[in-house]
């Protein structure tokens, strides 16, 4: 799997020992106060969003500023569980699991000051397939998408999909709902129903959000993206700051009241800092090891275990990312809170046991046919893991031959499987296991295909009611453990500075600024 498209400034050492040049700090206007309290924070982001429209990119940094603006019929909460935003509540499923009947919130005005209505919501899911690669997914298995009254909303699907609503709740490449006489392509009108409404874009300076003074928040408790949000700040400037070194010192500075995806090694500097603190988002995402089950040395199941338990994942996130607040070591796939958790299978998880790969190795009759690990310096950390990589499984008794690519000739040479045995990629933490990574899918490179696997997702996605699914999870994540066709080797951590001015902050992967008050 490709990276996703957040830029990873928060994960290499490049930035700061490389001797980049700092850049200048970025002009920025005078905060307006109001009532003593700030008007306005400045956000420095990665960069500049190639796109305001959230189904026209699906760059985190897009979903990042636009989720103030438009909001998903679903969303997340703190752990990770679909819960409702622009629905009523969780939809009535029909005994089949193919037709879903969503009630809208009655009442939720627009930007533009009309109410949403059902004939909004159909508009803008109808472009979100047309336009979105996970959009365009769920298209391929609908059989209809209909308004039931003004307050009512039926998808029929032609199959069973209980991925759903974590497609319709997933703020990247985002199932926005929007008025519909605003839809146009290219979008050049953004009104939705959020709490902050767009004002003002002046490319490579920033994009103004203000606050949306009529907006109807939930009753609920804040949780995660779910619940009650409120937009305690006026306005919201999100400053497009590409040079990593220049979003730290600017945040150190005080100049920015949050500064996103710091490299890891500014922690020091920022937590000694006056005024402002690192906030670390755990888990952001994970690295995982992908084999090819196709063709080569790792095709005979017993070598891909004997490779599994040879690493020590362990010493392969340390030496990817340097310090232990960084990354945490876990077998589990999804962390504890989401209805995913499982240890099912973890047993095998972080073994570095070269007497036992060794055994392994002899019992499948390897024949010192050379492992060879493609990895891309573009991503250090990918290389860091390769290095360590390859010395571990040379102790266990496996021949290896690294070889180091540019990321594009990587994404080329994985779909053939003659020219590698393992490579070496990372995701974003995705909250629905059919999400990512793709080799649980078909196809994929890896070529992962068994009656096991068959198996075990045909039960994990036949099912519909949420509370039952996540217990099935087990089940395929031991599976995985067992047939080895990838080895996810753990999560790590993006790193951000947020002002000590800024009160309510919850760290989360697309940082959110409603409920976060200014002083």
């Amino acid at each position: 799997m490709a990276p996703t498209d957040r830029p990873r400034a928060g994960l290499t050492r490049r930035a700061l020992t490389t001797g980049l040049a700092l850049g200048p700090l970025v002009p920025v206007r005078a905060l307006a106060q109001a009532g003593g309290a700030m008007g306005s924070v400045n956000l420095a982001m990665v960069g500049e969003p190639q796109s305001l429209d959230p189904m026209a990119s699906t760059a985190d940094l897009v979903a990042t500023i636009m989720q103030h603006v438009f909001e998903p019929l679903y969303t997340f909460d703190a752990n990770w569980t679909v819960q409702p935003m622009l629905a009523a509540s969780l939809p009535t499923i029909s005994p089949d699991g193919k037709t879903y009947t969503i009630a809208l919130r009655e009442g939720v005005p627009l930007h533009n000051g009309r109410a949403l209505d059902s004939e909004d919501v159909v508009a803008s899911l109808k472009r979100w397939m047309e336009m979105t690669p996970r959009g365009k997914g769920i298209a391929a298995g609908l059989a209809s998408l209909t308004a039931k009254g003004p307050h009512g909303v039926e998808i029929v699907l032609k199959a069973v999909n209980p991925a759903l609503l974590a497609h319709l709740a997933l703020p990247s490449g985002f199932a926005a709902i929007m008025a519909r006489e605003a839809i146009a392509n290219p979008l050049v009108e953004f009104v939705g129903t959020g709490p902050y409404r767009f004002k003002e874009r002046r490319p490579d300076q920033f994009v103004v959000l203000t606050r949306h003074d009529s907006y109807a928040a939930r009753s609920e408790a804040p949780s995660g993206y779910a619940g009650r949000r409120k937009a305690a700040i006026p306005e919201l400037r999100f400053i497009p700051v590409p040079n990593a070194n220049t979003r730290v010192e600017g945040v150190v500075a005080g100049q920015y009241h949050f500064a996103d995806q710091l490299p890891v090694e500014s922690n020091g500097r920022i937590a000694k800092s006056a005024g402002v603190k690192p906030v670390l988002t755990m888990p952001f995402g994970f690295p995982y090891i992908v084999l090819n089950t196709k063709q080569g040395p790792c095709a005979n199941q017993t070598v891909r275990q004997a490779l599994q338990m040879a690493l020590s994942d362990t010493e392969l996130l340390m030496a990817a990312f340097g310090e232990e607040k960084f990354f945490e070591a876990t077998g589990s796939h999804f962390p504890k809170g989401s209805p995913f958790h499982s240890t099912a299978g973890t047993q095998a998880y972080d073994k570095g046991d070269d007497k036992g790969a060794k055994a392994l190795l002899a019992k499948a009759n390897y024949d010192g046919t050379p492992i060879r690990i493609l990895n891309s310096k573009q991503y250090d950390f990918h290389n860091r893991i390769a290095l360590v990589m390859a010395e571990e499984l040379r102790a266990a008794g496996f021949k290896v031959t690294l070889d180091v690519v540019d990321w594009a000739t990587l994404v080329s040479r994985r779909g053939d499987p003659a020219l590698w045995d393992v490579y070496i990629t990372h995701s974003a933490f995705l909250p629905e296991p059919m999400l990512t990574p793709p080799q649980l899918g078909d196809g994929a490179p890896g070529w992962w295909d068994t009656p096991a696997k068959k198996a075990a997702l045909a039960a994990f996605n036949a099912e519909t009611d949420p509370a039952k699914r996540g217990a099935l999870w087990g089940p395929v994540q031991e599976v995985i453990y067992t047939e080895v066709p990838y080895i996810r080797v753990g999560n790590f951590a993006a790193l951000s500075g947020l002002s000590g001015k800024l009160k309510g902050f919850s760290p989360m992967p697309w940082p959110a600024f409603w409920n976060v008050e200014a002083a």
